[in-house]
């Protein structure tokens, strides 16, 4: 026999309708992550070859979108599908992959922090590996483009590192137009240019020395670029990762106290 406890014990519409709230907004950008992730590939070709996802050398930045993008999507549906049918089970898997990702992005910077030399030199390698790849994928070329421009930098350490790449190596059997140069993302540009030169860095590195080309290009590597920005912009990385942390922690309390409010109205049913 049930004894049914009537005690206004009740689910808060106030939060189930802020954790709603808060992950349709995930949901949707989840969503945009994907299909912008899905359009860069198809204008790409590789969905009608997927072998290109294989044959890539490099980092393909779509890959960091999609990721994101899936992540994203699947907890914000999570979260909006838990919130609105009261379901514990998506609301603990909502809440326990949060923190699991918080605690990753913990371990990440404290790792970081103590371990400063191999991950600097693990950064160099990557950095290396994707000059290699450097036309083997226009949004990977894009990428490494905007950050030598913004940075005002060129190549890991200095230009010479674009001898790693097969247009870009100084070779005698090589051939190509582009042989001694580097990207025109290397050359310093001038401000009263209205049209991008993306032949300025040819034969730069033929001749010379780092010391000569710096009225040409920019001659400090892109890891002593990083090295010099950190410590200027330390507080806006600083509050980036605490402004995550309290979202995260926001939606972590908001799927508990739903969880709660659930299993008390359970109980008291019952």
């Amino acid at each position: 026999m049930h004894y049914y406890r009537y005690e206004n014990a009740e689910v808060s519409c106030c939060y189930k309708y802020l954790m709603f709230s808060y992950n349709i907004i995930f949901w949707l950008a989840g969503t945009a992550f994907i299909a912008i992730g899905f359009w860069a590939w198809s204008e790409k070709g590789v969905l009608s070859d997927l072998t290109q996802v294989t044959r890539l050398h490099g980092f393909d930045p779509v890959w960091g979108v999609l990721v994101v993008g899936t992540v994203t999507f699947v907890l914000g549906f999570a979260g909006c599908v838990g919130a609105l049918r009261e379901n514990i089970c998506l609301l603990k898997f909502f809440s326990g992959v949060i923190g699991f990702i918080f605690f990753l992005e913990l371990t990440a910077a404290v790792l970081a922090f103590v371990f400063q030399g191999q991950v600097r030199e693990w950064i160099n390698e990557f950095f290396l590996a994707n000059v290699k790849a450097y036309r083997e994928d226009i949004d990977l070329q894009n990428l490494i483009d905007s950050l030598q421009k913004l940075n005002h930098c060129c190549g890991a350490k200095d230009p010479n590192d674009w001898n790693l790449n097969v247009y870009f190596n100084c070779s005698q059997s090589h051939h190509s137009r582009e042989k001694c140069g580097v990207p025109f993302s290397c050359c310093i540009s001038d401000p009263a240019d209205t049209v991008v030169n993306t032949q300025c860095g040819y034969d730069v590195r033929s001749t010379g020395t780092a010391s000569q080309w710096s009225n040409t290009i920019y001659v400090k590597g892109c890891m002593m670029a990083l090295e010099e920005w950190l410590p200027r912009n330390l507080y806006i990385v600083a509050g980036v990762f605490i402004v995550i942390s309290l979202l995260q922690m926001v939606g972590i309390f908001l799927a508990r106290t739903l969880i709660g409010d659930i299993e008390k109205v359970k109980f008291n049913y019952y």
